[in-house]
């Protein structure tokens, strides 16, 4: 069992009331940190944007602020869970799923949200009896690595890629052995 302690988030599966904020955050998550080479015109924003088509076929989880004197959540961040090869995966194979498009928002950083919906991702591929999670993350997403490495994620340089030949864009590849994961 995992000390929640201090924590003042929820995980829970996004409503459908929260696809077009949460499509936003994570875009301008993406636009903020500078991750989108033609900014507010890349062509990756459309994707980040459409939840309703994510939640269609794979698992969105957001993180909501359990302050209640607000009227409704607030929220924090989000996430998508493929559960394994399929329309919403780029680098799942057989027996692993997959995280996407985690983003949290500037003002809940360093409380614990990143970490929370990845933690949340590995325990839905536990339940799900995957033998590994995997991801791809851009090289200039450091403090998203440092995140993954401290859960055990490790590099899988064999399967870096790159979504377009046309884009100087490098995906690096990350893998978890659920065995060996941080609990």
């Amino acid at each position: 069992m995992r000390d929640t302690a201090g924590v003042d988030f929820t995980i829970r599966p996004a409503a459908p009331g929260e696809h077009e904020a949460l499509g936003e955050l994570t875009a301008q998550a993406y636009l903020r940190e500078g991750f989108l080479d033609y900014g507010d015109q890349d062509p990756y924003l459309a994707r980040l944007r459409d939840v309703a088509g994510r939640a269609a076929v794979a698992d969105v989880l957001v993180a909501v602020d359990r302050d209640r004197r607000a009227a409704g959540d607030r929220l924090l961040g989000g996430v998508t869970f493929v559960s394994g090869p399929g329309e919403m995966s780029d680098l799942a194979g057989e027996g692993e799923a997959e995280i996407r498009m985690l983003a949290v928002t500037p003002d809940a950083r360093r409380r614990g949200v990143g970490e929370a919906l990845t933690r949340a991702c590995l325990d839905r591929a536990r339940i799900a009896g995957r033998a590994a999670v995997v991801l791809s993350s851009q090289a200039r997403m450091r403090a998203a690595h440092r995140l993954y490495e401290r859960l055990g994620f490790r590099r899988e340089p064999e399967r870096d890629w790159s979504p377009d030949d046309k884009l100087d864009l490098l995906l690096v590849a990350y893998r978890l052995e659920l065995d060996g994961a941080v609990v």
